[in-house]
């Protein structure tokens, strides 16, 4: 088994997701199956819905990799109210009047957010201080000072105006980056405050909602007996740049010997990661440049 693109609903977290996916992945395997191995490509918060890879035995190796790929969104930010989490399951903080607010100032607001720019992560969120998660120290009334983070927006696309105070947003950006903060960031920027009412996420590295079964489906195609859609774990890091090696070269990275970069990659000049395939396409590990012109093995596939 490889990677499952599910299509994450509205209201369940992502682990509650995952548990539903490893029932009917043990229920496929019939009465002597055993629960597989899983693991998923990136959180998305209970009222975020779509892509989220859900990745099986094997392939639990290639998460570092999904985790750094860019993720695309398709995102609603209401104007005029700030809530203490940013978005619509928050208590409302603030309301302001938004006055002549038109879609013209907002597509001129985002523009300064294209590019690098820096977000504080919000207080409701999964990053860990002192070992305990932000959201507990929130709900518990404490802020936390947090340090803000690089991230990069590639995409910042106003897709229409729903009057009087509504703005759909496609997004496109790097790890890491918060839709919520952005849109109280937003907000703050045209001066009447904002909080995000809808997210979808319609892309995380390779994945895409094209390829993305929801969980009634995935359950469907265990009823009746039908081979789910995985996604090789090539195709899972097809982002990613890649070399060809023979099976010579393959076996000793899976033995964990010691390769140099000019044998399997002469001609790539940046630092992984790099996929390392052997015929006929077949993942055998991911790696890096390290000292001395040597590879560095991130991780080996079990391939066979």
């Amino acid at each position: 088994m490889s990677v499952l693109v599910v299509d994450k609903p509205v209201g369940p977290t992502s682990f509650a997701v995952l548990r539903q996916v490893r029932r009917a992945l043990v229920r496929a395997r019939g009465e002597a199956g055993r629960a597989p191995k899983l693991g998923h490509g990136g959180t998305l918060d209970p009222m975020a819905s779509g892509v989220l890879p859900v990745c099986v035995g094997e392939a639990t190796k290639v998460i570092p990799f999904l985790l750094d790929a860019d993720k695309e969104y398709l995102a609603v930010v209401r104007f005029g109210v700030e809530t203490d989490t940013l978005d619509a399951t928050g208590l409302v903080l603030s309301e302001k009047p938004i006055g002549d607010l038109c879609p013209g100032r907002v597509e001129v607001a985002l523009a300064g957010f294209l590019g690098e720019i820096e977000q504080v992560p919000p207080m409701f969120s999964a990053l860990k201080h002192h070992g305990q998660p932000l959201y507990r120290y929130a709900r518990a009334g404490q802020t936390i000072e947090r340090a803000p983070r690089r991230v990069k927006v590639h995409e910042l696309a106003l897709l229409a105006w729903e009057a009087p105070d509504r703005a759909h947003l496609r997004i496109r950006c790097s790890k890491g980056t918060y839709i919520r903060s952005l849109a109280a960031d937003l907000g703050l920027q045209l001066g009447v405050g904002a909080h995000l009412t809808a997210l979808r996420r319609t892309a995380s590295g390779p994945f895409g909602l094209a390829q993305a079964l929801g969980v009634d489906a995935i359950e469907a195609y265990v009823d009746e007996g039908r081979a789910l859609p995985f996604v090789s774990l090539r195709d899972s890091l097809v982002h990613l740049p890649s070399a060809t090696v023979d099976d010579t070269l393959a076996l000793r990275l899976a033995r964990g010997q010691r390769v140099q970069w000019d044998e399997i990659a002469p001609a790539v000049v940046d630092r992984g990661p790099l996929c390392v395939l052997r015929p006929p396409d077949i993942l055998v590990a991911v790696v890096d440049r390290g000292a001395e012109g040597a590879v560095r093995i991130l991780r080996v596939f079990n391939v066979g």
